[in-house]
């Protein structure tokens, strides 16, 4: 990892800035052709970063490319910041896809985050592209436990808003939490991650793109 000392409150102010451009208003109605998943892991005790990309058709959510890209970790493990920590790598690995995805479903969180700046957010932003976060577990927010059929949901509130769902995306599974990037509504978040399940816990896209991240 790099040995300077970044400067973290100027990252914080970073993100504040960034988050300010989050749109939240709607590209997509439904979803779209192409469609990303992105997932990140760490290598060589977390010196080196790992992030996959995979590319699937959005109507038969069978994939169509991969890539990986493997880069130097930049920062340490900082809470709120992992997104400065991932996104070099995630980038890289997205750009390398042929074809321009429509819409990115990364693994981690969307404006469900202490700043409004998961990484699928920041992603966003820099990249102009729809994209939703996909969190594993929660970041910040309360929430009543939704129901234990596929598709029960309850609203994942932070600082009096909606910031996403918490979504039982698997019977007697725990839930994911859900919540837009850029470039889509918190309403139809849902419904696209939705669209993307397949009898597993992750939607495909980021189920994927975990299986591909996590090969060693």
């Amino acid at each position: 990892m790099n040995s300077i000392s970044p400067n973290y409150a100027q990252l914080r102010q970073q993100q504040l800035a960034l988050a300010a451009r989050v749109d939240l208003s709607d590209a997509l109605a439904s979803l779209p052709a192409r469609i990303a998943g992105i997932d990140s892991g760490f290598e060589d005790g977390g010196r080196t970063t790992l992030s996959a990309a995979v590319l699937l058709d959005g109507a038969s959510q069978q994939p169509l490319e991969t890539t990986v890209a493997r880069l130097p970790t930049a920062l340490p493990y900082i809470p709120g910041l992992l997104s400065f920590r991932e996104l070099p790598a995630a980038l890289q690995a997205l750009a390398q896809l042929s074809q321009a995805p429509e819409l990115v479903m990364v693994d981690g969180h969307g404006i469900a985050h202490p700043r409004g700046l998961g990484i699928a957010a920041h992603l966003g932003v820099l990249t102009g592209l729809p994209s939703i976060g996909v969190g594993k577990s929660r970041l910040v927010g309360d929430f009543d436990e939704p129901g234990p059929l596929q598709g029960d949901h309850s609203p994942l509130m932070f600082k009096g808003r909606q910031v996403g769902w918490v979504l039982r995306s698997k019977p007697r599974c725990r839930p994911l939490f859900v919540s837009p990037g850029h470039r889509v509504s918190v309403e139809t978040c849902l419904p696209l991650v939705l669209d993307c399940l397949r009898g597993y816990r992750l939607p495909e896209p980021t189920r994927l793109a975990d299986r591909l991240a996590s090969r060693r």
